[in-house]
C-alpha cells in the first residue's frame, strides 16, 4: 500500500509541542512530506525559535511517530530554519478556536 502525505501528517498530529498544547501539524512546523515509491518518508520541519530547548526531543518524536506506521520505509527527519516559522503559520481551525477562547 502507497503511503500518502494525508497519512503522514495524521501520524505527526499526534506529536505535540511540549510548551504549547497544539500538534507539530496544526502548529505549522511541517514544511515538506516527500514520500517515494518504497514508502521511503522525508520531512522537513521547524521549531517556533531556533534556541527550541525542545528541537531534539520533537524531532525525535516525530521520526518514532512515522516509524509506526504500518509499511513504511525509512524515515528522515530534517530540521531546517527557512523560511523562520511565524505564527500565521498555525492553521486556520486552530486559530479560530485560540481567537473564540479569548472572548
Amino acid at each position: 500500500m502507497q503511503l500518502t502525505k494525508d497519512d503522514i501528517l495524521n501520524a505527526l498530529s499526534e506529536v505535540y509541542d511540549p510548551e504549547i498544547p497544539i500538534n507539530i501539524v496544526d502548529m505549522g512546523l511541517i514544511y515538506k512530506v516527500d514520500i517515494d515509491s518504497d514508502n521511503n518518508v522525508e520531512i522537513d520541519m521547524t521549531m517556533t525559535t531556533r534556541g527550541c530547548p525542545m528541537h531534539s526531543m520533537m524531532t525525535y518524536q516525530a521520526q518514532k511517530r512515522l516509524e509506526q506506521i504500518k509499511g513504511i520505509g525509512k524515515v528522515k527527519v530534517n530540521l531546517v530554519w527557512n523560511p523562520p516559522w511565524t505564527p500565521e503559520m498555525i492553521s486556520p481551525k486552530i486559530k479560530e478556536k485560540i481567537l473564540k477562547e479569548d472572548e
